[in-house]
């Protein structure tokens, strides 16, 4: 049985309700989520913890 060796999207895909072409509008949904989630979100929180800001030059 091949339910261990698919992985989180197979799980996901089995899960999801309708034939391949709903299945496929409902992932592309979720992904733009995420995505949106991510850039509202996650992003803005964390980007004052990374140190992208933070350079150093030295005078040679």
């Amino acid at each position: 049985m091949g339910d261990e060796r698919d992985g989180m999207y197979g799980w996901i895909w089995r899960n999801l309700p309708g034939n391949a072409w709903v299945k496929a509008l409902i992932s592309l949904v979720l992904v733009m989520a995420v995505v949106y989630v991510l850039f509202q979100f996650v992003f803005p929180w964390a980007e004052p913890l990374l140190p992208f800001n933070d350079v150093t030059v030295d005078n040679q």
